[in-house]
């Protein structure tokens, strides 16, 4: 878990106060958190950090729900599997192609497919490029 919380804290950066990262996004904080999150909302590092480590146990947990055999996928595809989930949700994880391919045992494959996950409001966003090809390097680290 530990290999998560540093690289999910690294791409997401640590904000305290609430902001709107992009126009038209929703409310974000600390590490990446939307849910509950409102204009104004303040938190203390300490704070963030361990809302961090909750959601990261929570997406890991709906991540390892779709996927036939996580126990099977090395520590680094896994990893980046779980930034992806986190960053664009356990629903569209779910359905991605990154988890068909996975549950087919094309760990490659699936790391592959990481870079299809680079737009927010339908546009191409140079940050998630910039992440997509980082977890994807991370995950294909893993592979034999």
């Amino acid at each position: 878990m530990a290999a998560a919380v540093a690289l999910v804290g690294g791409f997401e950066g640590l904000r305290t106060r609430a902001y709107i990262p992009i126009p038209g996004d929703v409310p974000t904080v600390c590490f990446g958190e939307t849910r509950g999150v409102k204009l104004g909302d303040r938190y203390t590092v300490d704070q963030c950090k361990a809302m961090l480590g909750d959601a990261l146990v929570e997406f890991e947990t709906g991540m390892r729900r779709c996927l036939v055999a996580p126990e099977s996928i090395p520590d680094k595809p896994y990893v980046a599997m779980l930034s992806l989930s986190y960053n664009i949700g356990t629903r569209a994880f779910c359905g991605s192609t990154v988890a068909r391919k996975a549950n087919a045992g094309d760990i490659r494959g699936a790391c592959n497919a990481f870079t299809a996950w680079n737009k927010a409001g339908g546009r191409v966003i140079k940050g998630l490029v910039t992440r997509r090809a980082e977890e994807r390097k991370l995950c294909l680290e893993g592979v034999r």
